[in-house]
């Protein structure tokens, strides 16, 4: 009889208790605002009724679809859409979010391929990201930036012996379309092997072949493991080629607050451009000139200078933008160029004329400038190539008065047969980039005047040979090459022997006839 009784008892202080618990209970009222599309366009919408949206704030769409709020008037916002809108038309519901865009950074994303939202492109499984970072930041204040001191090597010995590049500087590469604009980029990630510098490429509007094939050689040459590749490409909408840049800096920014030397690579910011002109044209911004809008410059400068070098209280990280910019028929004075040319540290301009003559890479001395790398080359490079950009331009412009068929005297023969020599130790294949040491043995070599016996047509082989003959100079050597001090007179003297030794096959051979003594006969004239 007692069971039922004890069941009972269970029952009521079961349900009582929920008795409680429902008396206790206050529903917590969440505000949401909820607002209609009033008419959507090419990568852009207009949603009315979120009075309370802010600036650059984030808007969820139907379908997972997610936009930026672009233009905040009395009665409408103008969204930039940030994936495929083809469903979304008039009427439907707009929510808030409360947050701005931000992505997802950390270690994990080493070795992948995102787009500028953090969606994996590639076949590695979900991302491992440790935090999370708002897009758009402030760049760094004046005071927590440090002089740039040490420099980022190319693995190209043009850039790094005439146009220096510093950890922590922004170098604008500009050029007509195929003249191996990206090819650079790639090269100065590739050399990055071995030198603890994180690498993101940030692919803007390109061919999706085109990104394929870069990461196949950054996979290839092993150069993926310290790299990110953030890509928005042609066919994906405006507004992701408009974030892409911002979202890859602040991935970039993660590794730079954590005291790592980074390179960013921005291919290119043409599209950059275009894409922000048609956003802004479709939400009616008045166009300026070449119809780009007014804050244009803004745009770019407010991300470039995020790129810089933290001073030592910070972590001492640096970040080294390349950005990359696309002319039309060589003309570097449009709206665009003359914007990054006045917010970057300096510019290599790339020559199609030199392209199509096979100087590769077809950088312009001339037209190509460091205002900051050269205080950070290695006292080793300032002690051979002080001199060597003056005379190179010099070279150039005797060549092309020779072109005219005036008589050259002895002396400006010399002066054209030595720069003919001088820009065949610049020449270099695409994705082979050089050592130091190496690049210090040929511009030794090219100093001492071992060259000029050496026949232009056998002048490739004679370059790649000192390359060779430099591996065998002693590490400790090797060591004072990368270093602040100057080049000893006994460095000097050992590496300019050992190029020297290599360069004897290519002395030219004397005469059998004239060797022996003989006058020469009728078949040896």
């Amino acid at each position: 009889m007692s069971t039922p009784q004890n069941l009972q008892d269970v029952f009521d202080d079961a349900f009582s208790g929920i008795s409680r618990a429902r008396a206790a209970f206050a529903p917590a009222l969440a505000p949401h605002e909820v607002g209609t599309i009033t008419n959507v366009s090419t990568g852009i919408a207009r949603v009315s009724g979120l009075p309370g949206a802010g600036s650059e704030e984030l808007l969820e769409f139907p379908g997972g679809v997610f936009g930026i709020a672009f233009n905040v008037d009395e009665d409408e916002i103008g969204v930039v859409l940030l994936g495929d809108y083809w469903h979304l038309q008039a009427g439907d519901e707009v929510k808030r979010t409360g947050r701005i865009l931000d992505v997802a950074v950390g270690e994990g994303l080493l070795g992948r391929v995102i787009d500028p939202l953090g969606r994996p492109l590639d076949e590695g499984g979900p991302l491992a990201a440790s935090d999370r970072l708002p897009i758009e930041r402030p760049a760094p204040p004046i005071m927590d930036r440090a002089p740039v001191t040490v420099p980022l090597q190319t693995g190209l010995i043009a850039i790094d012996a005439l146009i220096p590049i510093g950890r922590g500087q922004r170098e604008l590469i500009l050029g007509d379309r195929q003249t191996g604009k990206t090819a650079i980029a790639i090269d100065t990630i590739l050399n990055q092997h071995g030198s603890n510098v994180v690498c993101v490429y940030c692919a803007i509007g390109q061919r999706a072949s085109a990104v394929a094939k870069a990461v196949a050689n950054l996979r290839d040459k092993g150069s993926l493991d310290y790299t990110v590749v953030v890509v928005a490409e042609g066919n994906d909408p405006p507004g992701l080629a408009y974030i892409a840049p911002y979202a890859a800096t602040s991935i970039a920014e993660h590794f730079m607050a954590a005291g790592r030397d980074v390179l960013i690579v921005y291919d290119d910011l043409t599209h950059h451009a275009r894409a922000y002109r048609e956003l802004s044209l479709l939400l009616r911004r008045p166009p300026g000139r070449e119809a780009f809008p007014g804050d244009i410059f803004y745009i770019h400068s407010r991300m470039l200078e995020r790129a810089t070098h933290l001073s030592k209280e910070l972590g001492g990280g640096s970040l080294t933008a390349l950005p990359i910019i696309e002319t039309e028929a060589q003309d570097i004075s449009a709206y665009i160029p003359t914007n990054l040319i006045s917010i970057t540290d300096g510019q290599i301009y790339l020559s199609p004329s030199l392209f199509e003559l096979g100087v590769l890479p077809a950088v312009d001395v001339g037209k190509s400038v460091s205002r900051v790398g050269g205080k950070a080359q290695w006292a080793a490079y300032r002690a051979v190539a002080g001199d060597l950009k003056l005379a190179y331009a010099q070279f150039v412009e005797l060549e092309t008065f020779a072109r005219f068929g005036a008589r050259l005297d002895e002396a400006t023969r010399k002066i054209i047969d030595r720069g003919q020599r001088m820009r065949a130790c610049l020449k270099q294949p695409e994705l082979s980039p050089i050592s130091v040491p190496a690049q210090i043995a040929v511009l030794l070599a090219l100093t001492a005047h071992l060259f000029d016996r050496v026949a232009l047509d056998r002048m490739v082989e004679a370059v790649r040979v000192v390359q060779a003959a430099a591996a065998s100079l002693p590490a400790e050597v090797c060591a004072r090459f990368e270093s602040p001090h100057k080049l000893g007179d006994e460095d000097r003297k050992a590496t300019i022997e050992i190029a020297r030794r290599a360069l004897a096959t290519f002395e030219p051979k004397p005469a059998t006839a004239a060797a022996e003594g003989k006058p020469p006969t009728r078949e040896t004239r």
